[in-house]
């Protein structure tokens, strides 16, 4: 388990780092005071707006392994879920929760391949999702972002997420000539950067096929065998991205401000995005100072640094907390953990 604890130790000190730059340049003479008034009422809510996420997370696997023909009870899939909230929090990408999912599942006699389809089949619609908001939430934060300066990079980054989104859709249906694209990319990159003859090119371009080949069977036998699974494991992962993005108004709401709901939604779905590029353990330090710059058009600086300390605590410790005692307590697949992670 020694890979596992230097992945959590270097996430939480980074992630320490990022608060206290935050607090640095936030924490004036107001700050103590508006600390001493806070209702505690709204913290309390925001903290089981989290853990509502479980149980809807929970349920989305629970209907679309049931669309599949497995009954994993809703216990079960809270349990599967949570388990993987540890490693998820201090990897890239949260990358490293997949596994540990799939392997529960399978763990419940779901085939390995069933298995894959649902969590591929969860992140997918996670990733269409979000990438079909991109355009809104440029319009809705237009003069939020509006920096002249900026405003090339905005439209560039509109036309890419509308692009990703497009590839995805098209890749259901055509996805030899996607892989031959995305062959054609990988290889152009590594023709600039010198190194097209290198063995990692190789293993570059077989992850290419592996990851694509799963999105591909992931969909194709949910739209084949388990077409209820995908309607309802939409309705709950648009439930669940509400009550995620519910928690820092409500946290805001807790130090007395009144923040604009429809705009702090959008800046989380940026934040979302951004948070899933990031290549820092649980996106340490991406998320923290993101966070501060999305949400200093909407709060007053000294009480910045306390409301992404708040949504940081539920939103990412806590998830390392509960991961832990799931993982630990309940599953006892702190084994598995460490051989995922390669230790």
């Amino acid at each position: 388990m020694n890979k596992l604890k230097k992945l959590l130790y270097l996430s939480l000190l980074i992630s320490v780092f990022s608060i206290v730059v935050v607090l640095i340049f936030t924490v004036d003479s107001t700050t103590i005071a508006a600390i001493m008034s806070v209702k505690h009422e709204y913290i309390i809510a925001a903290a089981a707006l989290h853990a509502f996420s479980y149980l809807v997370w929970g349920l989305r696997t629970k209907f679309m392994c049931q669309a599949l023909g497995y009954h994993i009870g809703t216990l079960k899939a809270v349990e599967i879920v949570t388990s993987s909230t540890l490693v998820a929090a201090i990897t890239p990408a949260s990358a490293g929760g997949e596994p540990v999912r799939i392997h529960l599942l399978h763990k419940n006699k779901m085939p390995i391949g069933h298995a894959t389809a649902v969590v591929i089949g969860e992140r997918v619609i996670d990733a269409i999702l979000l990438l079909s908001f991109v355009p809104f939430v440029f319009f809705i934060l237009r003069d939020v972002l509006s920096i002249h300066s900026l405003d090339a990079m905005f439209i560039l980054a509109e036309l890419l997420s509308i692009s990703v989104f497009g590839l995805m859709i098209y890749g259901m249906w055509k996805p030899h000539k996607i892989k031959r694209f995305l062959h054609f990319i990988v290889n152009r990159i590594a023709r600039i950067s010198g190194k097209n003859t290198d063995v990692a090119l190789s293993k570059i371009l077989t992850r290419v096929d592996s990851e694509f080949d799963n999105f591909h069977d992931s969909i194709r036998i949910f739209l084949t065998h388990g077409k209820k699974g995908l309607l309802y494991g939409t309705v709950c992962t648009i439930l669940f991205w509400i009550v995620e993005y519910s928690i820092l108004p409500v946290i805001m709401m807790g130090l007395d401000q009144n923040p604009p709901i429809i705009m702090i939604f959008s800046a989380q779905v940026l934040l979302s995005i951004i948070m899933v590029l990031a290549a820092t353990p649980g996106a340490s330090g991406v998320a923290e100072l993101g966070a501060t710059t999305m949400l200093s058009a909407f709060m007053i600086p000294s009480l910045l640094g306390i409301a992404v300390i708040g949504w940081r605590a539920l939103t990412f410790y806590m998830n390392i907390l509960v991961g832990s005692f799931v993982s630990v307590k309940i599953l006892k697949d702190t084994d598995l953990i460490g051989k995922l992670l390669g230790d």
